[in-house]
């Protein structure tokens, strides 16, 4: 096979069909086309033996990024986003529908985004298309045209362009789309609970976290899946915070009802206890919540009624952040955190006792498979060459001046974290962050 292949990987530890085991990988044309014991007797033009401190995972697959781009580009942008997945180990990221400017909710402002995006993106890059009131003729041109399906907000979003869905209106799209197949992701907060709850105002953390509280999730949750089990569509539940909705999701799921969900690596690594007051890098919405709460989501991931976890990247300009005032309600809430998601959350399951392979599931298969995207997420003979060399036991301090970032304001600042991305390949190639080599993807089929 040495004429026939570009690349060979050889690793005395990689994650492959769900554990750890030695292998070597070998590639031809950006795809897998080898899976082998680790002495197999193959040869490439390019051979690379990982040192024994790293593990070969597949690359990772996130799915909910807000990259901003074109429109408020001084928040983020798909040069700088994608320089951080890469530096991150995440290999496809999914782009958001809203922050940008114009937001994707027809075939033309679909058109605009990938414009801004094309040849400058350092990852693969896929995106969802925004189902807003009065857009729901545009859904099945945008699903047409490539989407991996449909963002909506059940609450104001934080910019006016992107408004939210009532209930009547989403059953309507949640019939248009069942009728597509097509998935419809939701951020599940109830307006009319956060609307009596009391205003957000000052620096006071205690006082954020009750202006959010767990009945708003809970409320929400148990709409979507009512309407799901109305319209038989595929629903999806972002940035779950609250254990409260777990036992709603888990019954759901056993009637047959087509929800899925995720959390994020702010929810499995952060706690509401050690929030300082005014410290607003850590406002993000739906919130943080208590550390009791926190082990019962990574109970749910353990048990599958949580299916993955993605960072919910959300950036802004450092000013939007408040820093002068502390104020959780002036603040943009939005935790940016796509470079920093493996080892974050790296660090806090292995204190858990959970191994890289149930990192790489929810991190990287989960995601794969619920955005349709069937070349990515496991190292396996047809999939993309995506791979990342992960040392898990290397240390690093979290400096905010090295992350890739455009605005590298983060509530990491000074943490140790555990688990440092060495190399990413992206189809068999090596990313560098000087020759962009990612591609746009569209929907499969």
């Amino acid at each position: 096979m040495s004429d026939e292949l570009d690349l060979l990987l050889r690793a005395r530890r990689a994650v492959v069909d769900g554990r750890e085991q030695p292998c070597c990988v070998g590639v031809r044309d950006g795809v897998v086309v080898a899976v082998e014991p680790f002495e197999a007797d193959l040869d490439a033009r390019v051979i690379v033996t990982l040192p024994d401190d790293e593990v070969l995972l597949p690359g990772l697959v996130d799915t909910h990024v807000h990259v901003n781009e074109p429109g408020r580009t001084a928040w983020e942008g798909f040069d700088s986003a994608t320089r951080a997945a890469a530096a991150g180990g995440v290999t496809t990221l999914v782009d958001m529908p809203l922050n940008c400017l114009p937001p994707t909710v027809d075939v033309e402002s679909l058109a605009v985004k990938r414009a801004a995006a094309e040849g400058r993106v350092h990852v693969d890059v896929g995106f969802w298309g925004g189902a807003v009131p009065g857009n729901l003729e545009a859904l099945q041109p945008l699903h047409d045209a490539g989407v991996l399906g449909f963002k909506c907000f059940l609450v104001d979003s934080g910019v006016a362009e992107f408004p939210p869905l009532g209930p009547d209106e989403l059953e309507r799209v949640l019939a248009t789309l069942s009728s597509l197949d097509a998935l419809t992701v939701v951020h599940a907060e109830d307006p009319e609970v956060i609307a009596g709850s009391p205003g957000p105002a000052g620096p006071s953390y205690a006082g954020f976290l009750a202006s959010r509280p767990d009945a708003a999730e809970s409320a929400a949750v148990a709409t979507l899946v009512r309407l799901a089990r109305r319209t038989g569509a595929r629903v999806h539940v972002l940035h779950l915070s609250s254990a409260a909705s777990l036992d709603t999701l888990a019954a759901a799921r056993r009637d047959g009802v087509r929800v899925t969900a995720e959390t994020c690596p702010h929810y499995l690594a952060l706690a509401a206890e050690d929030v300082p007051d005014g410290a607003t890098e850590f406002k993000c919405c739906p919130p943080v919540r208590g550390a009791a709460n926190r082990e019962r989501l990574w109970d749910a991931l353990r048990a599958g009624t949580v299916d993955c976890v993605v960072s919910d990247h959300s950036p802004c300009t450092a000013d939007l952040k408040r820093p002068d005032t502390g104020d959780f309600g002036a603040a943009w809430g939005g935790i940016a955190s796509l470079q920093l998601g493996l080892p974050v959350v790296w660090t806090a399951a292995a204190t858990r006792g959970i191994g890289l392979p149930e990192v790489v599931r929810w991190m990287a298969e989960a995601p794969a498979g619920l955005a349709g995207l069937g070349r990515k997420g496991r190292i396996a003979v047809g999939h993309d060459a995506d791979l990342v060399a992960l040392a898990p036991d290397e240390t690093f301090v979290v400096d905010p001046a090295r992350l890739h970032h455009r605005n590298p304001v983060t509530p990491y600042a000074g943490r140790t974290l555990r688990g440092l991305v060495r190399a990413t390949w992206l189809r068999g190639q090596r990313v560098s962050g000087e020759a962009p080599r990612g591609r746009l993807l569209r929907r499969e089929g």
